[in-house]
């Protein structure tokens, strides 16, 4: 039987695995974005490996050892990124895609929460999941109007 406390850890490890994948396609934007799209990537690189750092504590507190690899997501969003940059430009076109693979990562937030966390560790999966929040609405609304 699984325990309460064994769900819980078992949402921070998905929490930190699409965490992790999602970084992964940030570091690449990072490097191929255009010089006027390179600051929103590099505000979500920051944001996913700060709060990274934070789930992989948590995780290693309840006796895991965090992936630091992420899943086979983290090579497709590397890949897709590249691609991308390849025929077309990443800039802010890409922030659909954007929002469409955060969402996979606030939904993880949602589960994690909604399992017993220790009281400390749901006040700061809360506040990581509004940071992500707002800089997500954040660089939509200021999206330019296709």
């Amino acid at each position: 039987m699984t325990s309460s406390t064994d769900t819980a850890t078992e949402a921070l490890e998905t929490l930190h695995t699409r965490s992790v994948d999602v970084l992964a396609g940030f570091e690449t934007m990072v490097e191929k974005a255009e010089p006027a799209f390179r600051p929103v990537a590099e505000r979500f690189r920051s944001l996913h490996q700060r709060q990274i750092a934070e789930i992989a504590a948590m995780l290693t507190a309840a006796g895991r050892q965090p992936d630091a690899d992420g899943s086979f997501m983290s090579t497709v969003n590397r890949a897709v990124v590249s691609v991308r940059a390849f025929v077309d430009e990443i800039d802010a076109d890409v922030l659909g895609q954007v929002q469409s693979g955060e969402q996979h990562v606030l939904d993880a937030y949602a589960d994690a929460l909604d399992r017993p966390q220790t009281p400390a560790n749901a006040a700061r999966l809360a506040e990581m999941r509004q940071e992500l929040a707002v800089l997500l609405a954040e660089t939509q609304a200021s999206a330019p109007l296709s």
